[in-house]
């Protein structure tokens, strides 16, 4: 249990690390997909960095610390981090920081943020219990 609750607690950490690290290549030094490609990498937008806050919720749940204020700064730190990425890109070449980008990145953080926030805070759901569970 020792390990799970270290590798917890890096994870957000070793992500964020490798988010910078795709985000250093050009655009198409991945995936290259047509059409495809341009969807499934403006729909990563929502999902990368909510999956950034998901593991700082985690971060905190697992030692019994995830409060109001708590969940507040995972959010604002994913946010924080997805608005360095969006500068961090603009110095690469062939790729561009855009608002709508960080819109996306904030779009997929609110959503989570609210999944979390209710089923944590207002009243214990599946999310809520799990959180719960973890911590044990």
């Amino acid at each position: 249990m020792k390990m799970f609750r270290w590798l917890i607690k890096v994870l957000p950490f070793l992500y964020m690390g490798l988010i910078w690290v795709l985000s250093s290549n050009p655009a198409d030094a991945f995936v290259k997909f047509s059409f495809a490609d341009s969807l499934i990498k403006e729909s990563l937008h929502l999902v990368e960095f909510a999956i950034l806050y998901v593991l700082f919720v985690l971060f905190f749940a697992i030692d019994g610390k995830l409060t109001k204020k708590a969940n507040w700064v995972a959010a604002f730190v994913a946010a924080l981090y997805g608005l360095a990425d969006e500068i961090h890109q603009s110095f690469v070449p062939y790729r561009s920081a855009t608002v709508i980008d960080f819109i996306k990145d904030i779009t997929g953080i609110t959503i989570c943020f609210f999944i979390v926030y209710r089923g944590y805070f207002l009243g214990k759901n599946r999310v809520g219990h799990w959180l719960d569970h973890l911590k044990r």
